[in-house]
């Protein structure tokens, strides 16, 4: 997704003149290309990502588009307070684009994991929040939105489904229909849910855009009353907006997401994925007993 998003930007760039590119000494490498064509919209601010994220405010509001990257937990976690108060609350339009979703970047432990970003980020009035599952929805969700005048936060992560869908900003594609349950997979999650629900009667919704949430979607393919919730984050991101979609129609969620814990244990990406079940058996497993209730 990181090489998608360097070509999308690129390609932005060279057609809106509004477009100004933001780097906090992540990435550098990677637009060397556009530091030579659009040196006047590209810049290093360097590791200052409050500092950063408002001058991209100042930015925004003289009528610029822009687009702020680094790594997750310095962009989201580090800079909370200037996106709240800068963006949000004066309701500037800009984009946040992340790369190291949850623990991408295991190995260098808990400075550079980050599955707390969409939480934290869904609770900041009008903060969009979009999870492309391949390198090719990004660059549709992307070129859609990315001048839509609303605060926006790309989750890019190492992981990637392995079929692209004809994705809509704020809108679920359905994957899949059945009768015993709905899985709502979110981004490079689809993958997993796809294998565990094989042969079974269920309904598969794949979310990229989180916030907003597409609500009719869900009310419309959600008979059954079960749902089997798969985050590639922090457990129960999305829990309220299930039940306030659904409400008062009593429901069985199960979820599946990254535990609320801290990860001590270093690795690899993959061997937190076994360890916190993200593995299509675990996930299957819920789904049997979802359907059972």
């Amino acid at each position: 997704m990181r090489k998608q998003f360097v070509k999308t930007v690129e390609s932005i760039l060279e057609k809106d003149k509004k477009a100004v590119l933001i780097l906090g000494d992540i990435g550098v490498f990677g637009f060397k290309k556009a530091f030579e064509l659009f040196p006047d919209r590209v810049f290093n601010i360097g590791i200052l990502e409050q500092s950063t994220v408002g001058l991209a405010a100042g930015l925004s509001m003289q009528g610029l588009i822009p687009i702020v990257h680094t790594i997750a937990p310095f962009l989201v976690e580090r800079s909370v307070e200037q996106l709240k108060d800068d963006f949000c609350y004066q309701r500037l339009g800009g984009n946040f684009v992340s790369v190291g979703a949850s623990y991408d970047y295991a190995a260098l432990g808990c400075t550079h994991h980050c599955p707390g970003d969409v939480g934290m980020l869904k609770n900041i009035p009008g903060m969009e929040i979009v999870l492309p599952g391949t390198a090719k929805e990004f660059d549709i969700l992307f070129k859609e939105s990315y001048a839509n005048g609303n605060p926006t936060y790309y989750r890019l992560s190492e992981k990637s489904n392995s079929n692209n869908y004809p994705v809509k900003f704020g809108k679920a594609e359905i994957v899949k229909k059945g009768k015993l349950a709905t899985i709502i997979a979110v981004g490079p999650m689809l993958e997993l849910a796809t294998m565990a629900a094989e042969g079974l009667d269920v309904t598969i919704l794949y979310y990229t855009t989180v916030i907003p949430f597409d609500k009719k979607t869900l009310k419309e393919n959600s008979k059954s009353g079960k749902i089997l919730l798969c985050e590639p984050y922090y457990s129960g991101a999305l829990l309220p907006e299930i039940l306030e979609t659904l409400s008062p129609k009593p429901v069985s969620i199960e979820s599946i997401g990254v535990p609320i814990q801290m990860l001590t244990n270093y690795g690899i990406a993959s061997e937190h994925d076994e360890s916190v079940g993200f593995t299509y058996k675990k996930i299957r497993e819920k789904l049997l007993k979802l359907i059972k209730q």
